[in-house]
């Protein structure tokens, strides 16, 4: 969440910047700098009457001792005044603390400078693309049919065991999935990254800390018993390894990698654009995190994006990068890149990864900070991207890749699969 000394020192910009997600933000900024003014007022209310009641506590120890009881019975009976006082200033404050908190919730961040204006997926703009788009022999088919065709993944299973969007891979479509699992973490700790492997249940406080809470709630599964909740993504558990710690700045950059698999109730969709691979509730997904030095966060933004262009390349997949504009931004990023692979069968884009920079927004609510050269605590910036999800690049490995003879697997991708060629 944005700090408040920020929001007070920056409020029209605030909410000329939030106009760009399409939000009319100065209600809440309003009331959040309402709130905090009262919050610190009530503050200094309740130091100065603690500072009389322990002022008066000295002064009656000293009268008890110089044997005047009855002065000292007399200020008792103002310190009783001040306790009752300070009950009620601390209780004003704790009110004031928790409007305001709440109110921070609501805020989204603030777009970095070169996000585009724009209501949709439709306004986000195209900024680099590569590859040939495939020329398909007659009689291609999209990946749902190819799937089926091969026993590479049994959707009705997965109806039939959990429902739909959780599907079931099988013979072949199995093992692409384990070779893509190792292909992407083996690149991915080519690259510096340290391997590790998340719990795929927060509480949460790890969903607070990174933005899913409240903003996503109703798109999690959440165990109600144990008030715990599946994990949307890998970002989530690595990025609350770090919550309530203060980091070394000689280990900046920090950075993680997990495979995990990814829970998402994706309320409300349906239609073509689900079918197949396109969306599932169940996916899985290797991940990239950096935890950096503010002023190193857009630089580790370009490598990641330089980082995950390589992916694509290796796995032979025309692709485009577009800027997420205002409209389609999420809540907790001040600037996104998305990569689409395009899907021949289909004839359209699918998004594969989404590479954000958050800035200070995760480290406020995480508490996640580095001293300065004057020793003094201050934000981290935190970056994560996708490295890559699975079901849109396997959905476009299919249709691509697809001929007379059978399906053809990357040369890269084939030293994982031991097959180059599915029939």
């Amino acid at each position: 969440m944005l700090q408040v000394p920020y929001i007070r020192e920056n409020k029209e910009l605030i909410i000329e910047r939030l106009k760009v997600r399409n939000i009319d933000a100065t209600e809440t900024i309003n009331k959040i700098i309402e709130a905090d003014k009262n919050r610190r007022e009530t503050q200094q209310k309740l130091d100065e009457v603690l500072a009389s009641s322990n002022a008066k506590a000295k002064e009656i120890g000293m009268l008890f001792k110089e044997g005047k009881g009855a002065e000292a019975n007399a200020l008792k009976q103002e310190t009783s005044q001040l306790k009752e006082e300070s009950k009620s200033l601390q209780e004003a404050f704790n009110t004031y603390a928790e409007e305001l908190k709440q109110l921070l919730y609501l805020v989204p961040n603030v777009p970095h400078e070169s996000v585009p204006e724009g209501k949709s997926d439709e306004d986000n703009v195209e900024i680099f693309a590569e590859g040939e788009f495939p020329k398909l022999h007659e009689g291609a088919l999209p990946h749902w049919e190819l799937t089926s065709k091969y026993d590479l993944i049994d959707f009705e299973l997965g109806v039939k065991i959990t429902g739909a969007g959780f599907p079931v891979y099988t013979g072949k479509g199995a093992r692409i999935q384990r070779a893509l699992v190792n292909f992407f973490l083996d690149n991915s700790t080519a690259m510096g990254y340290r391997e590790v492997q998340p719990p795929l249940l927060i509480n949460e406080a790890s969903g607070f800390g990174t933005g899913q809470l409240p903003d996503k709630e109703g798109q999690m599964y959440h165990a109600t018993t144990d008030d715990l909740y599946l994990i949307p993504t890998a970002e989530v558990p690595v990025t609350n390894i770090y919550r309530n710690t203060i980091v070394k700045t000689e280990d900046l950059p920090i950075k993680n990698t997990a495979y995990s698999q990814c829970f998402r109730r994706e309320a409300g969709s349906y239609g073509s654009d689900v079918r197949g691979l396109n969306r599932l509730h169940q996916f899985d997904k290797v991940e990239v995190v950096q935890i950096t030095h503010p002023s190193e966060s857009m630089n580790a933004l370009d490598e990641m994006v330089e980082y995950v262009k390589t992916l694509l390349q290796k796995l032979e997949l025309p692709y485009r990068i577009v800027r997420l504009c205002g409209g389609d931004l999420g809540f907790t990023s001040v600037l996104t890149y998305d990569f689409e692979v395009y899907s021949a069968a289909q004839d359209k884009w699918l998004e594969v990864s989404s590479i954000s920079n958050f800035e200070t927004f995760q480290a406020n609510r995480l508490k996640c900070r580095y001293k300065d050269e004057n020793g003094k605590p201050q934000l981290v910036h935190t970056l994560n991207g996708s490295a890559l999800a699975f079901p849109r690049i396997l959905a476009a490995l299919l249709e691509n890749n697809q001929t007379p003879e059978g399906i053809k697997i990357p040369k890269e991708l084939a030293k994982y699969t031991g097959f180059d060629i599915i029939k």
